[in-house]
């Protein structure tokens, strides 16, 4: 028997809708400027930090094999089944800016919208619901009231 958090899973998808918005506002009003490079750097943060959790909550409650990577995360659940091959490859795009993000921020551009900044609020929308479809299939509904 698995045992998938789903509470934990919940919690983490119910920032996309807040993620999604700031991605949104910045990709409206983009003017360059220090405080909209820093939101938009945030948000790409928490983006790949909410999909990296769920999906390694995913593989610890259905016994997937173990991920070497922040990338590996998203391949395991690729391959099984979770994630389509369109949203897979734009997320391994978005994690692969994880290093950068966190590592070497020092470096980053905060001058530039980056280029998946249009794009992620569409795809962390489907990915919730890929996410919802998949457990949905494999543990059937989540109870009213949970």
């Amino acid at each position: 028997m698995y045992y998938v958090n789903r509470e934990q899973i919940e919690l983490r998808l119910e920032a996309v809708p807040d993620i999604a918005a700031g991605l949104r506002h910045i990709f409206a009003t983009w003017n360059g400027d220090l405080l909209q490079g820093l939101v938009q750097e945030r948000c790409l943060h928490l983006a790949i930090e909410t999909v990296t959790d769920v999906g390694s909550y995913i593989i610890d409650g259905f016994i997937m094999r173990d991920a070497s990577s922040y990338e590996d995360i998203i391949g395991i659940i690729h391959e099984e089944g979770v994630l389509d091959d369109t949203v897979f490859r734009s997320l391994l795009e978005l994690v692969s800016l994880r290093k950068p993000l966190v590592q070497e921020y020092f470096h980053w551009d905060r001058t530039s919208l980056h280029p998946l900044t249009p794009k992620l609020p569409e795809l962390l929308e489907h990915f919730v619901f890929s996410v919802h479809d998949y457990l949905n299939k494999e543990l059937g509904p989540r109870p009213e009231g949970v």
